[in-house]
């Protein structure tokens, strides 16, 4: 006589929440990834009017299924890491932006780097990206070179020199270091060149930061968790 085969039944692990963090950020970045490949072909499009109005219908109604809560001005974002770390929604380095090129920051000897490629949607003169996007990219990379310096500050001065055009659709190569400090503030240099010959600048900066102390902080982000 055969003995009856016994069924198990088991429960669904449940995610972690680091794992739930991960799947949010993930999602996040692939909704980040279509925005930036729709708007790079809406600003390059020679749709006729019909074309375009009917897509803005389809537009505002993918817009409507963005249901829940919104997050409010000044609101750190749960899947942020501020200050020094992810910013989901950053307009630089944000993979959920569709704003951003996104700029991939990473630890240098003597600071940070970073890389990223502009499209159409960053065009100032044509075939070159606009000045202000440069700006744009320099204030941010020198600002993580201040966090990876363990000195993370603000924005008080930036003045830049444009060389040469920053070329669209070419893999660029930034670079940032700090250079010295005086109290809370911070003066840093930064660079932009193409990734295939780093040695010719396009466009260099110099920044000065301010660290706040702990009490402005609060009072300029009062999202802020009460131990940072």
């Amino acid at each position: 006589m055969t003995s009856p085969l016994t069924h198990r039944t088991t429960t669904p692990r449940k995610p972690t929440a680091s794992e739930d963090l991960n799947q949010q950020r993930a999602a996040i970045a692939a909704l980040g990834h279509e925005l930036r490949a729709l708007v790079e072909t809406t600003v390059r499009t020679a749709a006729e009017p019909e074309t375009l109005h009917h897509v803005a219908d389809g537009v505002r109604s993918l817009a409507r299924q963005l249901t829940g809560r919104r997050r409010v001005p000044r609101e750190i974002p749960a899947v942020d890491e501020f200050p020094g770390g992810v910013r989901m929604y950053s307009p630089v380095t944000g993979p959920g932006s569709p704003l951003a090129p996104p700029l991939h920051v990473m630890p240098a000897d003597d600071g940070v780097a970073g890389t990223c490629t502009l499209g159409i949607a960053h065009e100032g003169p044509p075939g070159y990206g606009h000045g202000g996007i440069s700006a744009m990219l320099l204030d941010e990379l020198m600002g993580w070179a201040c966090a990876a310096a363990g000195m993370p500050g603000m924005t008080i001065g930036l003045q830049l020199r444009y060389h040469r055009p920053v070329p669209l659709q070419t893999p660029l190569h930034l670079s940032a270091r700090v250079i010295g400090t005086d109290d809370r503030k911070i003066f840093v240099a930064g660079s932009i060149a193409t990734d295939h010959d780093c040695s010719a600048i396009l466009v260099s900066a110099d920044g000065t930061f301010v660290a706040p102390d702990p009490d402005r902080a609060r009072a300029l982000f009062p999202s802020l968790r009460e131990e940072v």
